[in-house]
């Protein structure tokens, strides 16, 4: 199997990039998040790009980023929430090993603060993010290799979580 040991997804503030972290250290590899390298190549913040540019710009962005780094990284890789809503992006993600970490809108509250800095969430944050995991789900489960419920859990208990879902040992 080429491309990253990992990839995780899942909705923002979920703890992509904390778990993926902590992945990385356990396992002994490198660790990559897709939103930092958008962030890096751009030069500016992502909810910059969207209210720059527009939804519609920031996700050809992401998409060329998320193969970019699916080609060429091989640790765990973090990707933005949205980045599934690609269907060529979905097809990438067949045959690699994907941890989908998930989480109600309550521990989505407690996590996020649902607050301005997420631009899908500016107005009335539980009822769109409620709107975005419907629309979502799915392809979350799509790609998953392994799903992992993040709620009421520590980092490290969902880092746990996720090396027994997909069977690997740590280094």
């Amino acid at each position: 199997m080429s491309g990253p040991l990992v990839v995780l997804v899942g909705p923002m503030g979920v703890g992509k990039s904390t778990v993926g972290q902590l992945l990385a250290e356990r396992l002994g590899v490198s660790y990559r998040d897709t939103d930092d390298d958008i962030v890096a190549e751009q030069g500016r913040t992502i909810a910059e790009i969207f209210v720059d540019e527009g939804e519609s710009a920031f996700r050809a962005i992401e998409k060329t980023a998320v193969h970019r780094a699916l080609a060429e990284h091989d640790g765990i890789l973090a990707l933005g929430g949205g980045a599934i809503l690609d269907a060529d992006t979905r097809a990438l993600l067949a045959g690699q090993r994907v941890a989908y970490l998930s989480m109600d809108v309550e521990e989505a509250v407690k996590r996020t603060g649902l607050n301005a800095a997420r631009p899908l969430l500016a107005v009335n944050p539980r009822k769109q993010w409620r709107e975005l995991m419907e629309a979502r789900r799915h392809l979350y489960e799509e790609v998953a290799t392994a799903v992992v419920a993040t709620d009421g859990r520590t980092p490290e208990e969902v880092t746990e979580a996720a090396l027994d879902a997909l069977e690997l040992k740590e280094a």
